[in-house]
């Protein structure tokens, strides 16, 4: 049944994007239900945000961007272990509403809060043995537009892909997308406002088949 509060479009479709090594499904628009700034606005006063510290050749560094997790298990990446947080209400009609659009189920999501233009993510695959060996995470954006990169992790005959994702668009990455490039949210010169993204995924048992990188 329909999460309430969460329409169902009767002609929801995605674009396949071509990529080599890869599979990008992308939604420019999803319906949501509600207004996207009225959701953003309650994600941001809502949710449990942290700013996390990395190690990055021996130092420690404040990310540059606010994040929190929520959904069922927890997550491990770059040195750090995010401890879940229940679901909100939102949130999980929230993510019945992406598995709806995507056939897809997960369990956790991960929202990343970019205040503004100098906020960032680097670059990067989402591969940790956690996810499973090829995940499928589906990726919600709300508010300003911001451009979102893809390089490939070996071949450097493919140029980057660059994507704006505005707000209420859905991508989804799946297949062997994590395995063969990497992703990512540069900062820029232009000032804009704010950006949330939620990244849903799936935390499989830590014995399953997976990889590193």
């Amino acid at each position: 049944m329909p999460a309430p509060g969460f329409a169902i479009e009767a002609a929801a479709a995605a674009e396949r994007l071509p990529l080599a090594d890869g599979e990008l499904l992308l939604w420019r628009r999803i319906d949501l239900g509600r207004d996207p700034d009225e959701l953003m606005r309650r994600l941001i006063a809502d949710c449990d945000w942290r700013q996390e510290r990395i190690k990055v050749y021996g130092k420690s560094y404040l990310q540059p961007r606010l994040s929190a997790w929520y959904g069922d298990r927890g997550y491990r990446y770059s040195g750090i272990r995010l401890e879940p947080t229940p679901w909100t209400a939102t949130l999980a009609a929230l993510k019945r509403r992406i598995e709806e659009l995507t056939a897809t189920d997960y369990n956790s999501v991960l929202l990343n809060y970019y205040r503004d233009h100098n906020d960032s993510m680097g670059m990067h695959a989402d591969d940790e043995r956690d996810l499973g060996a090829r995940p499928a995470i589906a990726s919600l954006s709300l508010g300003a537009e911001r451009e979102f990169r893809l390089q490939h992790r070996s071949r450097k005959d493919l140029p980057t892909v660059r994507m704006p994702l505005p707000s209420a668009s859905l991508l989804l990455m799946r297949g062997d997308t994590q395995r063969y490039w990497k992703h990512g949210i540069a900062r820029q010169r232009a000032r804009c406002g704010a950006r949330l993204n939620l990244t849903f995924r799936k935390i499989v048992d830590v014995g399953a088949p997976g990889r590193r990188s």
